[in-house]
């Protein structure tokens, strides 16, 4: 069976670099934002190009302090996608303001601008971009349309990736990160880190994310505990080390499946946009025939997975919106059609072909 992804290779190829960097950490006693923290933290802000970074429990944390660092509540809007996991919308929810959707791109399955900008209102506050798979959203567009609007990234999905030469993440006022552990960066657990230009914003985060707390049991403002422990961090040090590697390879894989693919019936592949490097977090094809081919690459030992299967807007939490099907076509065309392949790092050449194989084989039929 060739997996959607292998976490345990991963390890085995870094098992020396990992035991020694978790003995480290064993070894000094501190396991909650203690040194290796700290230095993963500046790491990881100077691999997105930006000044400063706070490391915090998972990316859902990573949203939702965002705006609340950035003082977002009831009465403001906050226009997103539906087409993400459901932490980017809940992030706002959980703040007390109200989600506003818009569709997304036919080509890259991001957030559409024009489609942002008849969703504004004079309570919009902000807008959330998801650089979905490893692709860059159209940051340009979204900023043209958003005016002075605050715009908070989503790049759960895009350790690396890049538009026009600038790193995802170092766009807008704020970037939010997830090391889920099937990322591109991956932690051994949950783990998140918010990334800015914006010291005094990064600074608000890590009193949020701790309680609050300014000074041992001084605390200025209302938080929660949400902090990144130092086993996860040391971890995602070594891991940090090898990302331009694995991303390189994901790219690597990516363009196999492109060129054996290409022409095939209708199936649809991705495409990277002008001025954008996509990270590949998943290789997503569409295809009106997406669930009879996700059951024939099952049956000949291939996985495959489905994100996102039905849109936020639709989802029985959000029905207080009263959104009703057909309320964004491209984004359900998309999740009806789209089909994630396997690649990661780890996943072989020959291994990439095969699973190119039983996708023509399937189409041949």
């Amino acid at each position: 069976m060739i997996p959607i992804a292998n976490l345990s290779a991963q390890y085995r190829s870094l098992k020396k670099e990992i035991d020694v960097a978790v003995e480290e950490v064993l070894r000094e006693g501190a396991f909650v934002q203690g040194e290796a923290c700290r230095s993963f933290e500046k790491e990881f802000a100077a691999f997105c190009g930006t000044s400063a970074a706070c490391g915090v429990a998972n990316g859902s944390d990573a949203l939702f302090l965002a705006l609340k660092a950035l003082g977002l509540g009831p009465g403001d809007e906050v226009v997103t996608t539906p087409f993400s996991f459901i932490a980017t919308a809940e992030a706002i929810s959980r703040n007390g303001a109200r989600v506003v959707f818009a569709d997304i791109e036919e080509e890259t399955m991001n957030l559409d601008p024009k489609a942002v900008e008849s969703h504004l209102s004079e309570k919009t506050k902000a807008v959330v971009p998801v650089h979905l798979y490893g692709h860059p959203a159209d940051m340009n567009g979204l900023a043209r349309v958003s005016r002075q609007l605050t715009i908070v990234e989503d790049a759960a999905q895009a350790h690396g990736a890049e538009f026009e030469d600038k790193r995802a993440g170092a766009f807008g006022a704020i970037g939010c990160f997830s090391f889920y552990p099937t990322k591109n960066l991956g932690a051994a657990g949950d783990a998140g880190m918010l990334v800015s230009n914006d010291t005094n914003l990064i600074e608000r985060v890590r009193l949020l994310s701790n309680h609050g707390e300014h000074a041992k049991y001084e605390h200025v403002l209302e938080g929660v505990s949400s902090r990144l422990d130092n086993l996860q961090a040391a971890l995602l040090r070594v891991k940090l080390r090898h990302l331009e590697g694995w991303n390189k390879k994901r790219r690597h894989l990516a363009t196999i499946y492109s060129e054996e693919l290409h022409g095939i019936a209708d199936l649809r592949l991705p495409k990277e946009a002008p001025g954008c490097r996509a990270v590949y977090h998943q290789y997503t094809v569409r295809s009106a025939r997406r669930d009879a081919l996700r059951l024939h690459l099952e049956e000949k030992g291939v996985a495959s997975a489905i994100h996102y299967p039905k849109p936020i807007h639709l989802q029985p939490v959000y029905q207080h919106l009263g959104l009703k099907k057909g309320s964004f076509p491209i984004v359900e065309k998309a999740a009806a059609e789209v089909l994630c392949l396997p690649i990661y790092p780890e996943l072989c050449e020959e291994d990439a072909h095969r699973v190119a194989d039983e996708v023509k084989n399937f189409f041949s039929t």
